[in-house]
């Protein structure tokens, strides 16, 4: 419902690098440039400001998830022949991500949730971390295991219906 809301290609590429990417917002969605994106090998380079002073930390690859693809390809088909950044319209220092992903989750009939960004990263981990190894999950989103486990993973309904046989 909020990627319908959003008013331009843009705005729903910064929420879909943040919820199916787990991004930061708007640190490592800014840095983001098409070189960065590997099409034919479904890879995307994340430059990390707030990872970079730990070994190795500067940067990570983390696939092109297929729900991620779409929304980039939208921007990349009306990017400006040698655009380099994947986010222009919202490189100003006055344009206020929050405030905006704000009026977005009301325009779409919900309640804006607390730390917007950080719990659609939050959401991802907790997606990934059902279907992959942890320290994969921490790798790709660019945190340690106990940061995962202490700000990120959550338990959600859907893992209370499979414990009692549920069908989600």
């Amino acid at each position: 419902a909020v990627l319908d809301a959003c008013t331009d290609a843009e705005f729903r590429l910064v929420f879909a690098l943040a919820r199916f990417g787990g991004l930061r917002v708007p640190s490592e969605v800014l840095r983001l440039r098409w070189t960065d994106i590997d099409w034919e090998h479904n890879k995307v380079r994340v430059s990390s400001p707030k990872t970079e002073h730990h070994e190795g930390g500067g940067e990570r690859l983390i696939p092109l998830f297929p729900e991620l693809r779409p929304y980039l390809l939208e921007v990349f088909e009306t990017a400006e022949d040698g655009a380099e950044w994947c986010i222009s319209t919202y490189r100003d220092s006055t344009a206020n991500l929050r405030t905006r992903l704000q009026r977005t989750v009301r325009r779409a009939g919900l309640s804006p949730w607390p730390k917007l960004w950080q719990n659609l990263r939050s959401t991802r981990e907790t997606e990934l971390a059902d279907e992959f190894p942890i320290h994969v999950v921490c790798n790709w989103i660019g945190n340690s295991q106990p940061v995962a486990a202490k700000h990120y993973l959550q338990i959600t309904d859907e893992h209370f219906e499979r414990a009692i046989g549920g069908d989600s």
